[in-house]
């Protein structure tokens, strides 16, 4: 069955996918941004599940993270708020966030609670690749939930090819072995490993994160991969925002449209 990243990569090149945190500037701002992203325009959303100890992210997001917690927010708090989400969202959803809570909730609850409220897929940095295939594929797939792994530039190849085979939605390229934040510009050897990765002609498609935070950095990105994710530069405006609404349908418009 083809789930909705699938039919996201299959349809659209130049794919937007916005990151924020869940329970972020407020407790119950989740549904009401998510709505917001779509009618601007983004086609996949990761919402981030906040974690006191976020190893793979910058100021911004570790700063929101601190600020959603204080909120309230947990597993099980943005399972309650996403339980109708499917009425008034349409574009694939995916989680983030770290194996630490996702073990406390009970990996298999969790996927099931994906699966039941209408999250497509997942991304669990810090759960081990190896751990995933030998204890946890299984559930992942009969749930129809993907699990969504991340590259680096220092990811050797025959480990890409592995996630390649057992990945059925996209791979998420870092895109350089830092933690994320809004930079300017993409650097030669960013670029080089972009060039690098697509000349292994992987079957599933990439999403290039970690510094994009404007029109011309999106559109550098779109050139060596299907997509781009913005997480930082979006966490940043939303936590300065007066209007939520209007300055999302701003910040997306600038990014698509220029």
């Amino acid at each position: 069955m083809t789930n909705r990243i699938q039919q996201l990569f299959q349809q659209k090149k130049d794919i937007l996918s916005v990151y924020f945190t869940a329970g972020y500037p407020t407790l119950n701002d989740t549904v009401r941004i998510l709505q917001a992203l779509e009618k601007s325009g983004v086609d996949l959303v990761e919402i981030g599940m906040p974690f006191s100890d976020p190893l793979a992210d910058g100021p911004t997001i570790q700063a929101s993270s601190l600020v959603a917690l204080n909120n309230g927010m947990t597993i099980k708090v943005l399972f309650e708020q996403l339980v109708h989400i499917r009425k008034s969202v349409t574009i694939p959803l995916v989680l983030m966030g770290y194996v630490n809570p996702v073990h406390k909730y009970g990996i298999e609850a969790f996927i099931a609670k994906c699966a039941e409220v209408g999250v497509d897929g997942v991304i669990i940095p810090d759960l081990p690749f190896n751990e995933y295939l030998d204890d946890y594929k299984p559930t992942f797939d009969g749930a129809g939930v993907a699990n969504i792994n991340l590259i680096t530039p220092q990811t050797p190849e025959s480990r890409i090819r592995l996630i390649d085979e057992n990945t059925n939605s996209f791979i998420y390229m870092v895109s350089s072995a830092a933690v994320t934040g809004a930079k300017k510009g993409l650097a030669p050897e960013q670029i080089a490993y972009f060039e690098r990765i697509n000349a292994m002609k992987l079957k599933n498609p990439t999403l290039i994160g970690f510094g994009i935070s404007d029109r011309e950095s999106f559109l550098q990105t779109c050139k060596h991969a299907s997509g781009a994710i913005v997480g930082s530069a979006f966490v940043k405006m939303i936590g300065e925002s007066p209007n939520l609404e209007s300055d999302i349908e701003t910040f997306v418009n600038n990014i698509k449209r220029g």
